[in-house]
C-alpha cells in the first residue's frame, strides 16, 4: 500500500473559556478541519493527503492552527475560506500559502540540546 504524501494536523483542543491560553476550537477549529477535508476531497486527493485531527499543538496564540508534513509547514490563523488555497497551493502545487506559515521564530517550540543523546 502507498504512503499518503503529506499529512496535515489540524488542533481541535478544547479548553474553558476561562483558559487565558484559549484554544483552537475556540477559535474555529473545527470548521477549519471540515473546509479542509472537504477542499482536498474537491481536489482528488483522498488517500494520498490525510487531513487528521489533532490534540494540543501548542501553538495557541496562533490559532486556529494546523500543521503540514512531511515539510513541517506550520499554519496560523486559519479561516474555512483558506482550504482551498491551501489545498491547491501545497498540498496539490508543493508552494506553501507564506500569508499563513507562522515564521519559524514565532513557534512555540524549543531546539533540541545537542547534549542529548537522540
Amino acid at each position: 500500500m502507498p504512503k499518503f504524501q503529506r499529512h496535515v494536523f489540524v488542533c481541535t483542543n478544547e479548553r474553558g473559556p476561562d483558559d487565558p491560553r484559549g484554544s483552537c476550537t475556540a477559535s474555529g477549529s473545527e470548521a477549519v478541519l471540515d473546509a479542509l477535508r472537504e477542499a482536498a476531497s474537491a481536489a482528488g486527493l483522498k488517500r494520498v493527503v490525510r487531513v487528521n485531527k489533532a490534540g494540543c499543538l501548542d501553538q495557541c496564540a496562533h490559532g486556529p492552527v494546523a500543521v503540514v508534513y512531511p515539510e513541517a509547514v506550520w499554519y496560523g490563523g486559519i479561516q474555512p475560506e483558506d482550504a482551498p488555497e491551501i489545498v491547491r497551493a501545497h498540498l496539490v502545487g508543493g508552494t506553501p500559502v507564506a500569508r499563513l506559515v507562522i515564521p519559524d521564530d514565532k513557534l512555540t517550540g524549543k531546539a533540541p540540546n545537542p547534549a542529548t543523546p537522540r
